[in-house]
């Protein structure tokens, strides 16, 4: 049953992209980053809408994005009360875009089409969130005697946050939660009702520090990536790449190492680094000579080293700056080093591979001038303004983002070819909430182990 109404069985776009292929017409290089996407990557594996469906759930994530803005700029809540909103939000749009299981390669797709027991534990499992918000200070005046209702509410809350986290993230973070809850509720005999209190009701459970930077800092981080991929900056860093490594030895899968670093910055994600440059310089490597395993390895290397190229980097990096008590720009100074390392044995070995097998690199004509390049490198105005801003300590890690939000704009309107428009703007709003639920989900998990160890007593133990 479709909550949209009438089933339909295959996106009329993909038709005839099915037909063309099977009378024997290659896929495009988009399609065929998509299939291998889904079928490796969980954020990539996401349901089909279309129409006014996908017009809803547009608008819903443009309207999230706005609220995560307005939340860390003008709402005076509780934390528990912000965290709570937020991740109620994120559980009702993980059930909505992320499908129970993997879509098969080459099977027809089902668009606007949501199973009802989907819609139906994801509107439990926010509204568990969201009950909490419309009581939170009922509940904390009761302090750990919670009614056997709010029990229930707390753990279905509980159960719909980890469904959530294996859709979109994956089990293996999922498996150690498992771990961790049942140690606290066999090993260390805690009863049912204070385990659910504490890892649902409490600052030290699902609602604790790591969601906390999460909805503060990594969302805006995230909504500024966003703006960045619209202003065209992925693409600069493609062709600045190629116009410093593509006509050496092996150049196009130099070109890969230093471009995935480039947009690493940006980025800080591992998934959308590969996506960005991976279309690119995969064909040209195979094109080269480079076998396609080969290729595909030296692509997925270095993209993910994005997570710790500086200054945007992977959630982890926020959660140790509550976690060590570092400033973020001690966390980026501390990360240049290692990245620099990282991408330089991969660049290393890219280059004794490429003299092994004899392979040149791309034609000087068929790569971009630098002088038409440097014509653009105002495109890099927001990203040196959130480095000086933040490695200075002269604003907080928000502003700074919302600063650098604002920068990205204002240097669209001189990139003819990627000029911000309206749609643009809202494109990048809801391209930002939807990157910011498999986050969410990871460290809200991420909570619900740290409750788990503080706990039982085993985070003395550890240390």
């Amino acid at each position: 049953m479709s909550i949209f109404g009438k089933k339909k069985n295959e996106e009329p776009e993909k038709n005839v992209v099915q037909a063309e292929t099977a009378d024997g017409h290659e896929k495009t290089t988009e399609e065929v980053v998509q299939e291998v996407m889904e079928k490796y990557d969980r954020e990539s594996n996401v349901r089909s809408y279309a129409g006014v469906p996908r017009m809803v759930v547009r608008v819903m994530l443009i309207a999230f994005a706005l609220f995560c803005i307005y939340m860390n700029f003008f709402a005076t809540w509780d934390a528990r009360v912000r965290r709570s909103l937020f991740l109620g939000c994120i559980v009702l749009f993980t059930f909505l875009i992320f499908p129970a299981r993997k879509h098969k390669a080459g099977a027809p797709r089902r668009v606007n089409y949501v199973p009802w027991y989907d819609l139906v534990f994801g509107i439990l499992g926010s509204g568990a969130f969201f009950y909490f918000v419309y009581n939170v200070q009922d509940i904390i005046a009761r302090a750990s005697r919670i009614t056997p209702v709010e029990m229930v509410i707390g753990i279905v809350g509980i159960l719909a946050l980890m469904e959530a986290c294996r859709r979109s993230v994956g089990l293996p973070i999922l498996f150690v939660a498992t771990f961790f809850v049942l140690y606290a509720f066999f090993g260390y005999g805690a009863k049912l009702k204070y385990l659910v209190y504490n890892l649902f009701y409490t600052p030290e459970g699902v609602i604790g520090t790591p969601i906390g930077v999460c909805s503060t800092f990594i969302v805006l981080f995230i909504i500024f990536g966003a703006f960045l991929e619209q202003t065209g900056i992925s693409n600069f860093f493609i062709k600045l790449a190629n116009s410093v490594a593509g006509a050496s030895a092996g150049g196009p899968a130099k070109v890969a190492v230093i471009s995935s670093a480039l947009c690493g910055m940006v980025s800080g994600s591992s998934v959308g680094n590969t996506v960005t440059t991976g279309s690119v310089t995969i064909p040209l490597m195979k094109e080269t000579g480079y076998e396609p395993e080969f290729a595909g390895a030296v692509e997925a290397a270095a993209s993910t080293g994005g997570q710790i190229m500086p200054p945007i980097m992977g959630a982890a990096a926020f959660l140790m700056v509550d976690y060590v008590g570092v400033p973020y720009s001690g966390i980026i100074v501390r990360a240049i080093l290692p990245a620099i390392l990282y991408f330089t044995g991969i660049f290393i070995c890219v280059h004794l591979e490429a003299k092994k097998l004899g392979l040149r690199g791309i034609p000087r004509d068929q790569l971009p001038r630098v002088g038409t390049l440097l014509k653009k490198t105002y495109l890099l105005l927001p990203l040196l303004i959130l480095i000086y801003l933040v490695s200075t300590n002269s604003k907080t890690m928000a502003f700074s983002a919302a600063i650098a939000i604002v920068a990205s704009i204002v240097v669209s309107i001189f990139n003819k070819d990627c000029r911000m428009t309206i749609g643009k703007f809202f494109d990048a709003l809801a391209a930002g909430g939807k990157s910011c639920i498999s986050v969410a989900a990871a460290c809200a998990i991420a909570g619900c182990i740290a409750g788990c160890i503080t706990m039982t007593g085993l985070a003395s133990t550890i240390i």
